[in-house]
């Protein structure tokens, strides 16, 4: 992908972190994990707020860090062949388009829907056991995660530059993490959010899907790049030293 991807591409990881932690198997059990991995009650969660944001935030850091290494490995994979650069789009784009279809209903993947959570009945002592916590969450919890997150890496795979594919995975834990640390901080409000949002569950799922779709299809016919490139030019300076 060429330099005009910069500023989309971040841009399109984030959107699916976001999406990612409002999917159906995931928001539901935010409360639970808020309570295993501090130890607190929901009550005393608001109570002892402080402790209460150290462990969400090394629980991010360990998911953060194994999408990370994904993200690295799928860029590392994509560079390894770029003789075939052109077809690695190609076929990262149908893939993508393919992920999108599923979280659509159009058809079933059946290694999408069996369960590789990590079960821990009981979660290691300390600040440490968050962080392995949250690596297990990023290691395991696929059949929601899995299409947005395979699309992403798929998306990764096309990135030229590994710190760039690096990036697209930050950006998408940093979407799925700034709503995790919002609901640790503001437990309450959340709790009360949440009861009014979850009949909009299945909607997510669709919006997954459709965002996917598009960026395939973007991306097989040769338009993500510019359209990433007008976006670009319409993106302020300081905003792209970051991206």
């Amino acid at each position: 992908m060429s330099d005009g991807g910069i500023a989309l591409g971040p841009l399109v990881a984030f959107v699916g972190g976001l999406l990612s932690f409002l999917s159906p198997c995931v928001l539901p059990l935010v409360p639970s994990y808020l309570g295993f991995i501090t130890g607190f009650t929901l009550d005393e969660i608001g109570a002892r707020r402080r402790l209460a944001m150290t462990h969400a935030a090394l629980f991010v850091l360990g998911f953060s860090l194994i999408f990370i290494l994904l993200g690295a490995s799928a860029t590392a994979l994509g560079a390894a062949l770029k003789f075939y650069k052109v077809w690695i789009q190609r076929v990262g784009g149908v893939l993508i388009i393919a992920f999108g279809l599923y979280c659509l209903g159009v058809f079933r993947l059946r290694f999408l829907e069996r369960d590789q959570r990590m079960h821990l009945e009981q979660k290691p002592l300390g600040f440490l056991g968050s962080v392995l916590v949250g690596m297990a969450f990023g290691a395991g919890w696929s059949p929601c995660i899995g299409p947005i997150l395979g699309g992403i890496l798929s998306l990764a795979a096309t990135e030229a530059d590994l710190r760039r594919g690096m990036a697209l995975l930050l950006a998408y834990s940093a979407g799925l993490a700034v709503p995790f640390l919002i609901a640790a901080f503001a437990v309450e409000s959340f709790l009360g959010w949440f009861q009014r949002f979850r009949r909009h569950l299945h909607l997510v799922q669709r919006i997954s899907g459709g965002l996917l779709v598009i960026v395939g299809f973007l991306i097989v016919t040769g338009q993500f790049t510019r359209l990433a490139s007008y976006l670009t030019k319409l993106t302020p300076d300081f905003l792209l030293k970051w991206l």
